[in-house]
């Protein structure tokens, strides 16, 4: 009996009709995610809030601008990053207020917290023009199998080719050192407010830079 081949990861622009499966696999893949366990700490109901949580992110934020990339090996949806355009990292108010009954529905009495948590990371976002990597995130089945890799290869080439830095924000410490492989330099660990709360790594790549 011989293993399954395994094929190469496939990675793919997203559109409308993406936003309910990248949702579903973001919000079980940050079910475990120090921060996002923090602002949701129901574990029953956690990946449930995510989902409805990021599938609004990707149709009234991520999905508008044009960087919401997802990767699978065939035809499978396993992975996926959300990124935004140089200048457009900012949420506009308009949206931000649309999001405010969703908000409430992933967060719930964490609501203010959360909001004082998330508004701090943006004071600290660097203003300079880059691609801002939002979120990143796999399928626990198929994490291990190159699929963040193939994500971030994806718009890094293209940092690269366009002379324009990369930045992110890290909320798991075991993943600082895989962001560094690929050029990714931490400038900061922000101590988030709030009795538990995780740090966040914040992160920046010069074009070019490799590990």
């Amino acid at each position: 009996m011989t293993d399954e081949p395994r094929t190469s990861p496939v990675v793919r622009s997203a559109g409308a009709g993406d936003a309910a499966a990248l949702a579903a696999v973001l919000g079980r893949a940050f079910h475990d995610d120090p921060l996002w366990s923090w602002l949701v700490p129901d574990d029953a109901t956690r990946v449930r809030r995510l989902t409805g949580l990021f599938e609004v992110m990707l149709r009234r934020v991520h999905l508008p601008t044009g960087g919401t990339e997802f990767a699978g090996r065939g035809a499978r949806t396993e992975a996926a990053a959300l990124w935004a355009p140089p200048d457009r990292w900012r949420v506009p108010m308009r949206v931000q207020l649309t999001q405010a009954v969703p908000l409430m529905r992933a967060f719930g009495t964490r609501t203010p917290t959360s909001l004082r948590t998330l508004g701090l990371v943006e004071e600290h976002h660097p203003r300079e023009p880059h691609w801002y990597l939002a979120v990143i995130g796999t399928d626990p089945p198929a994490q291990g199998n190159g699929l963040g890799g193939a994500l971030l290869r994806s718009r890094l080439d293209r940092c690269d080719a366009e002379g324009v830095p990369a930045y992110l924000e890290s909320s798991k410490e075991r993943n600082v050192p895989y962001y560094e492989r690929f050029g990714f330099r931490v400038t900061r660990e922000l101590a988030l407010p709030g009795r538990g709360a995780p740090p966040i790594w914040l992160m920046w790549r010069k074009p070019g830079q490799v590990g």
